[in-house]
């Protein structure tokens, strides 16, 4: 690979690079410091050493340039005035950031997370509805007809229980037995808590909800397929092509059961992007 001050391109600092596709570049480093500010280390010592050098550096002009350990952008600062320590913290005492494809896996998965998220809030508040209606469906269904008499009565239209679509859903669901509605709304439930897992699980990174969301997402796609037989929605599509994204993601990029050298793999890629090796790897000449 071409090289340039003993770096290779393929170690440049985020967002130094033009893209070579039409696609645009995502550098995420550039868009945790965009979100969260730079993460520099050593900014309250009072004296900077030449081993220091890896993460600050002070040229004599007065300034002192601290190297973000996220984003490998120099920040210039004058040095404190009141220094909480005597000299930069030992490696093992500081905590680096993600970087890398490390850190583009996890802003995937927190997506992921977040749409999980929100169906465990959607078919939760549908759990609820169901076993509050299933509690109290004599009541609901009076009160129902009666406000359906009116709308139509006043409105010019027959009275009665006429009409379709999301009427004549309501009837179908006060026709319901009590235990067909019990079971759909623990059905709800129990598909909420699963989401409701996958969505933790995912936020924090964790190996074996990226299995549980490849399951649970693959069986999903079946009834997904069969429902566009009949009648198709743009919603239907959208739904699976966002679940196949999410099983190719889990698939290829997370290299679930041994793919493209599984968890091995995943771990040595880990520790190339990111640790004190690329950060050495990516300093730049004194």
């Amino acid at each position: 690979m071409e090289e340039r001050q003993g770096v290779r391109r393929s170690q440049a600092p985020p967002g130094t690079e033009r893209p070579k596709r039409l696609l645009p570049q995502y550098h995420y480093e550039l868009i945790g410091c965009g979100l969260r500010g730079h993460q520099l280390v050593g900014t309250d010592v009072a004296e900077i050493r030449p081993d220091d050098s890896l993460l600050v550096r002070e040229p004599g002009d007065g300034l002192r340039w601290y190297r973000c350990v996220r984003c490998d952008a120099w920040v210039p600062l004058p040095p404190p005035v009141a220094p909480a320590r005597q000299h930069l913290p030992e490696r093992s005492e500081i905590d680096l950031p993600l970087r890398g494809r490390p850190l583009r896996d996890r802003y995937v998965l927190r997506l992921i997370a977040l749409d999980r998220l929100v169906h465990f809030l959607v078919l939760g508040a549908l759990a609820v509805a169901v076993f509050l209606f299933a509690a109290d469906r004599e009541a609901l269904s009076q009160t129902f007809y009666r406000v359906l008499d009116a709308v139509q009565g006043g409105v010019g239209g027959p009275n009665g229980q006429a009409g379709g679509g999301i009427v004549r859903e309501l009837r179908r669901a006060f026709a319901a037995k009590s235990s067909t509605l019990w079971l759909v709304g623990w059905a709800l439930a129990g598909y909420a808590v699963l989401e409701g897992v996958e969505a933790v699980g995912l936020w924090f990174a964790k190996r074996w909800a990226e299995y549980l969301t490849f399951i649970a997402t693959t069986l999903l796609l079946v009834p997904e397929v069969y429902e566009l037989t009949g009648r198709i929605t743009v919603t239907k599509i959208v739904t699976l092509v966002i679940n196949l994204a999410v099983v190719g993601y889990l698939l290829l990029a997370k290299r679930l059961f041994g793919l493209r050298g599984g968890g091995r793999a995943e771990a040595a890629e880990r520790a190339h992007d990111t640790g004190w090796p690329a950060l050495e790897r990516a300093l730049p000449g004194r």
